[in-house]
């Protein structure tokens, strides 16, 4: 009976480890969002870490949360490290490593606690008429740990969320700061 018993458990592993294996070893998360705003007034906004405060979900978790500001203070090379004890935040840091006006911006994401992982963030500002379509994407490869995690929990729909809610921030300063510009 206990051979049955491990055979069994063997075969379920085995399987396992396949079904994992066959899973993509890449994602990508994307939204987007209409902005009545210029690509310019979108990408100031995201091109500067120190405006993320206004618009990104995350910031909202933690308020206490430590951060720290290093490189350039806007475009390629500027850095953003944080660091939270809440346990909703972790910590990690963001480098901007593409900064193209007025059309895109590419960030370096690396997530130090609670898990490691590097993600590449992008930005895309397009004009359409006088408003500017905003997307979010997030790009990453998955180990095997990684493609056991998106069996169980579906990463577009858990962070796309977030996207939603920071696009929508997004949109709300960026017209706020343009309607108050003229």
């Amino acid at each position: 009976m206990l051979e049955k018993l491990v055979l069994g458990l063997v075969i379920v592993v085995v399987v396992l480890a396949i079904v994992v294996a066959t899973r993509p070893s890449t994602f990508h998360i994307e939204r987007s969002i209409l902005i009545t705003a210029s690509p310019e007034s979108v990408f100031a906004q995201v091109n500067d870490f120190h405006f993320w405060a206004a618009w990104s979900p995350w910031e909202k978790l933690d308020p206490k949360m430590e951060k720290t500001f290093s490189g350039p203070s806007a475009g390629a090379g500027a850095i953003y490290a944080w660091k939270s004890d809440n346990g909703k935040v972790g910590q990690g840091r963001m480098t901007i490593e593409r900064s193209d006006l007025p059309s895109s911006v590419s960030v370096k994401l690396e997530f130090i606690k609670p898990f490691t992982a590097t993600n590449t963030v992008t930005f895309t500002m397009i004009p359409v008429a006088t408003l500017t379509r905003t997307i979010w994407a997030m790009d990453g490869h998955n180990g095997f740990l990684g493609k056991l995690f998106h069996l169980v929990m579906n990463m577009d729909k858990m962070v796309g969320g977030d996207f939603e809610r920071g696009l929508a921030a997004l949109k709300s300063v960026t017209e706020s700061v343009r309607g108050s510009a003229g």
